[in-house]
């Protein structure tokens, strides 16, 4: 009988990381992202950094304007805050 394993990584990286990734591939600066998205620049480099969460509204508005789903932004957050707590305990 076959299994299935799944292997979770336990190296918290930050969604801002991608975010920062993303924003290169498409040749946009942090700047320009924070003009695009109506948000502060200090706001955008926090996200980036990983000192700033994604919230859902933000998640809707990187899909608006970047075009990668809200969904994907909010899973990255929540699977690195889980990795956190579980490095906590």
């Amino acid at each position: 009988m076959m299994t299935e394993s799944s292997f979770i990584s336990d190296l918290a990286i930050p969604p801002g990381e991608y975010l920062g990734e993303v924003l290169q591939d498409v040749g946009v600066s942090q700047a320009e992202l924070a003009r695009r998205m109506g948000r502060p620049y200090q706001a955008i480099n926090e996200i980036v950094r990983g000192e700033k969460a994604i919230t859902s509204d933000t998640a809707l508005q990187l899909e608006h304007v970047l075009g990668v789903s809200a969904q994907f932004w909010r899973q990255l957050e929540a699977e690195y805050r889980l990795i956190l707590a579980q490095q906590k305990l």
